[in-house]
This record gives structure tokens, sequence and C-alpha cells, in this order.
């Protein structure tokens, strides 16, 4: 692992409790560049994959960026019940996860399902795709109505797999789809209209200084 990363989590269907002897390991990160390289004009990346297979890593500031926008992926990340790699930043990072959940988070999570079902083809679909797009309104709606996400899945385990093996009709994967859309868009919920954009940026601030 580089000496740069300050939070390293498992994501993907073995965070969520939905894995099979197949699964992979995704690895979700986040590195810190170093303060100085912003003075040029090639900047540092914002993300970069490996070392390790299945693993991909934001620099601390474009995951902040998109925390702040409600990206699912990096409000999961943030929730993530398998935590390889944490350094005291990434532990700081970990605590004020509260400071960037918000009402934006509505409008993230169906996104990101209906573009889910618009490349689903319902006369053949692929199963894994619509598990998770089932499982992401499932998330979404739990963020709503308790303030943080649904990453394990709990008791909707043994339904999910039962789609990602084919067994559960697409009509009534659907209904379940809309009934949850349905939910998020109106569900009274405890999130703020806005996320904490000035804890977040606090916390950024301190973290350059650090890797000056």
């Amino acid at each position: 692992m580089s000496d740069d990363v300050i939070l390293s989590v498992v994501m993907g269907s073995r965070a969520y409790g939905l894995e099979t002897e197949a699964s992979d390991t995704d690895r979700r990160g986040v590195f810190v560049a170093p303060t100085a390289a912003f003075w040029r004009l090639d900047k540092p990346p914002t993300h970069r994959d490996g070392p390790l297979p299945e693993q991909f890593s934001w620099e601390v500031e474009r995951f902040c960026v998109l925390g702040l926008a409600a990206n699912p992926t990096i409000l999961e990340c943030l929730w993530s019940p398998i935590v390889e790699v944490i350094t005291p930043a990434g532990r700081r990072l970990r605590d004020l996860r509260d400071a960037f959940v918000s009402a934006r988070a509505r409008r993230s999570f169906a996104g990101y399902a209906d573009d889910q079902l618009r490349r689903l083809d319902p006369a053949a679909p692929n199963w894994k795709q619509a598990m998770h797009m089932v499982r992401l309104l499932l998330s979404g709606l739990q963020l709503v109505r308790h303030g943080e996400p649904l990453v394990q899945v709990g008791p909707h385990r043994e339904r999910l797999l039962a789609i990602r093996r084919g067994e559960v009709p697409w009509a009534e994967v659907d209904a379940w789809r809309a009934t949850l859309s349905a939910e998020l868009a109106d569900v009274p919920g405890v999130l703020p209209d806005l996320p904490d954009r000035r804890r977040v940026e606090d916390f950024l601030v301190g973290v350059r200084k650090e890797y000056l």
C-alpha cells in the first residue's frame, strides 16, 4: 500500500454481504498528493487504479467534492464495514462523514438507479446489474430515513441474491424498483438540505498543511 493512502476500504459484494465464491475483492481508497505538487502547472492526478486488482482510489480533494455532491459510491465508502487501512487523517475523514450527507442524496441515489435501469434490457436483463440497481435504492432510502446508507444489506440478502440468480421475474423486480423509487422521492427524511461544506473544507485545509 502506498504511503500516501489515508483510507482503504472493501466495497462491492463483500461489503454488501452479497458475495459468492466467485466474487472479487473490490477496494476503494483515498490518497493525499503532496501539497507542493499543486503549485505546478501539471496538477496531481485526481484518481488512480491499483496497485491491487479491482482497486481504485481518489485524491482526497476529489473524494470530498464528490462526497459533497452525495455521490453514492463515496458515501458508501465512508460507511464500509471493512476498513483495511486507516491513518489519523483517514479516521478524521470517517468521523466527518455526517458532514457529507444531505437531501441531495435523494436525487443522486435515484439518478444512479435510473441510469442502471436505462441500461437494462427487460427482455434479457443483466441480473447482477438489476440486483445492484435495487440495492442502491435500498441504500438511498435508509440514508434519507436514518442518516446513513445501507451498506450491509442484512434482511434483503436472500431476495437480492435471488434476483442475481435470475430467479425473480423481471416484472417483480421492476415493481420493487418502482416502489422503492417512489418512497425515496416522497418519504420524510432526516437529512439537512445541504452538506456541511465548511467542516469538510476545514478538514481538507488541515490535510494540505500536513502534507506540505
